[in-house]
């Protein structure tokens, strides 16, 4: 296991740096926009690079410092913070590859310290087994690389990202089928191979840009083709990399949504005065039960996040439960942003309705999570699984 470093997040997303993500959340909701000047305030950050080692050029921080850091993040603009989210997945799993002996995905750390912007394309429309089988085609080529074909959908980071990591389904080789996680640079060459799609138009979550991905013969070459696994459950390590990172780092994502929704409610609690008994909302008793019931929610997300992060880097063993846990963590996240969201709403009253209020922002991106693996359904499926066994046939 490799070493992190501890530090405060403020060290790298300072209170200034934040405000000015704050301000322009809300023009890229309102013009449906990609936040390219968070992007450029990230990288000179050295965001791009918190979870690569210190000898290749990052932070050498571990899952708990980033996922700190992606709460803060959160807390100022939601949208930002998703979309670099999936660029973090990759260089996370590149750490848990790493911290167990790998360097398959060196190729990533180096590139994200050096500027390089990776996306996620593994989601695809109606592929309910998500890591486990692809509805897209990977054709092998003879010099090792591969040829992919399909529509990867919720593509983060579109606009911008010049790697995608992606998976595809092998067919016709000898030992198909078999599932290919690899990578596609975007280039002039591809051009024709990689279309995406304007189609970004949605509730909120406006400034992920997360469109549609077109694949027609997508070239990735053989030094960036990870794997080969079977369809279906793995215990390879990547697969628990993918898995792990993308939940923790979601779930910091929420939890800082929750956040920021808990602050605003506080702070309009002090502010608003009530015209029958002339006290502040704050001596209400029904709001202060409100508020206390959020911050009891909120106050056990923190602590399970930090944990599982550890967990994570430390190489524990949590056998079977492993993913039950990880999916129980993004579910409660999200499902916690949720009703935080709403009863920050009925705190601060009517204001909060208006379209430039920020909680009516929050009130629509924090839908996004209901979206993410593990959805409702699979969290639970997951969980009974580990708490009762499958069921039985």
């Amino acid at each position: 296991m490799r070493s992190v470093t501890r530090l405060d997040p403020a060290e790298i997303l300072s209170d200034e740096l934040l405000e000015r993500f704050r301000e322009r959340a809300a023009v890229h909701d309102r013009e449906n926009t990609f936040p390219d000047e968070d992007l450029a305030d990230l990288k000179a950050a050295g965001y791009l690079a918190i979870l690569v080692p210190r000898d290749l050029g990052g932070s050498g921080l571990g899952l708990a410092e980033a996922s700190a850091l992606q709460q803060r993040l959160a807390g100022a603009a939601p949208a930002t913070a998703l979309a670099i989210n999936m660029h973090l997945v990759w260089t996370g799993v590149a750490k848990v590859l790493a911290d167990r002996g790998s360097d398959a995905l060196r190729f990533v750390q180096e590139g994200a310290a050096a500027g390089e912007v990776f996306a996620f394309g593994i989601s695809e429309a109606g592929n309910d087994l998500v890591l486990f089988g692809s509805g897209t085609d990977a054709a092998p080529l003879p010099d090792g690389g591969y040829a992919f074909t399909g529509t990867k959908i919720f593509t983060s980071l579109a606009p911008v990202w010049t790697q995608l990591g992606l998976h595809g389904l092998d067919t016709s080789s000898p030992d198909a089928p078999q599932l290919v996680y690899a990578f596609v640079p975007r280039s002039e060459v591809q051009a024709d191979r990689v279309i995406v799609r304007d189609d970004w138009d949605t509730l909120g979550m406006r400034g992920t840009q997360s469109r549609t991905t077109e694949l027609h013969g997508a070239l990735a070459p053989a030094d960036r083709v990870v794997r080969r696994l079977a369809p279906g459950p793995s215990p390879d390590p990547l697969v628990f990399g993918i898995f792990s990172v993308f939940e923790l780092l979601l779930a910091s994502v929420y939890t800082g949504i929750a956040r920021r929704a808990l602050d605003l409610a506080v702070a309009t609690a002090h502010k608003r005065t009530s015209k029958k008994t002339e006290k502040a909302y704050s001596q209400d008793p029904d709001i202060r039960w409100r508020i206390a019931e959020m911050a009891l929610a909120y106050d056990g997300l923190t602590p399970q996040l930090d944990a599982l992060c550890r967990d994570v880097d430390a190489l524990a063993d949590h056998g079977g439960r492993w993913f039950s846990l990880l999916a129980g963590v993004k579910h409660r996240a999200v499902t916690v942003a949720k009703a935080t969201v709403d009863d920050a709403v009925l705190v601060t009253g009517g204001s909060s309705y208006f379209a430039g209020n920020e909680l009516s922002r929050l009130y629509r991106d924090v839908l996004a999570g209901l979206f993410h693996p593990s959805d409702p359904e699979s969290a639970h499926a997951t969980v009974a699984t580990a708490w009762l066994g499958p069921i039985e046939e």
